[in-house]
């Protein structure tokens, strides 16, 4: 939604400042300059950028424009849930939470949380690792090294579409000079015309420049960096896992291992001490009244 704002603020100044100037706004309507770079810029982008890479891009700009994901009541849950299956495990041993890790989708702990069930990159980080734990053969140092090689190589993909969309922003004022130069070529054709055919051509060539430039530092870079953004708070909160799971697994008990998540999260968006303790105590208290 900022995105969105960011964007509308953005033509709002440069055009009310171009207004405030006496400026003939219907000078800036070119549609076959904005095909000519919108057109090949997005062909830059496709020919560069194997498919896999474009639908990530496609994914990351409408979780760009939606907002960020990671509020710190996803934290507070993500923590929840993992207290809430800590403390199984504590109770009836890793074999009791087998099959929740063995079938997620069904389990009575996992399935209060959609979201994360939704997000089969992050259910499948959280699973696959408690899988290595409840099988045993693996120190802690060796399932840390599996949730790090698992957590560069996400990041590492996930980063290649802000980095394409970086790309195509670096593209669009090199093809406002093409267009530019292509209104120069027609109005050379023309030179002889009346005065004024002559100058509307020059001043269409000239906006072609302008939209080149605008795209790029007015809405496609910013809207890369945005998703550059949104990749790293999304890297942040495999972190947070990977502290959490990793306290656990060295025999921390589940608030300990809790409480040192917590501290990893990042600092706008990190509940505090009595923020996750009430949510998971809130989360137990029915559970302990119903075995009393």
């Amino acid at each position: 939604m900022f995105a969105i704002i960011g964007i509308v603020i953005v033509f709002g100044a440069v055009l009310g400042g171009f207004l405030m100037e006496k400026g003939p706004l219907l000078v800036l309507m070119q549609p076959s300059e904005f095909l000519i770079i919108a057109g090949a810029a997005v062909g830059t982008l496709v020919s560069a950028n194997p498919i896999y890479v474009l639908k990530r891009i496609a994914g990351g700009l409408v979780s760009v424009l939606k907002g960020a994901t990671n509020s710190k009541q996803r934290y507070i849950d993500l923590l929840k849930m993992m207290y809430t299956l800590f403390n199984k495990a504590r109770k009836e041993g890793l074999a009791g939470i087998e099959s929740d890790i063995e079938e997620p989708e069904k389990s009575a702990v996992f399935s209060k949380y959609p979201e994360f069930l939704k997000n089969h990159h992050v259910r499948d980080f959280v699973c696959d690792t408690m899988r290595m734990a409840i099988i045993g053969g693996a120190s802690a140092f060796d399932l840390d090294q599996m949730m790090e090689i698992d957590m560069d190589v996400h990041h590492a993909g996930a980063t290649e579409s802000a980095t394409a969309l970086s790309t195509m922003a670096d593209s669009l004022p090199g093809m406002g000079i093409v267009a530019a130069v292509l209104g120069v070529v027609v109005t050379m054709s023309s030179l002889g015309g009346p005065p004024e055919e002559i100058g509307h051509k020059v001043a269409a060539a000239l906006v072609g420049t302008f939209l080149g430039i605008l795209l790029c530092y007015g809405v496609v870079g910013p809207l890369g960096a945005n998703l550059s953004k949104l990749v790293d708070n999304e890297h942040a909160s495999y972190h947070v896992l990977r502290v959490v799971m990793l306290a656990f697994i060295k025999g921390m008990s589940p608030s300990l291992a809790i409480e040192m998540a917590r501290r990893a999260i990042p600092e706008h968006v990190r509940p505090t001490f009595k923020e996750v303790d009430t949510a998971c105590r809130r989360k137990e208290e029915p559970a302990a009244a119903a075995a009393a």
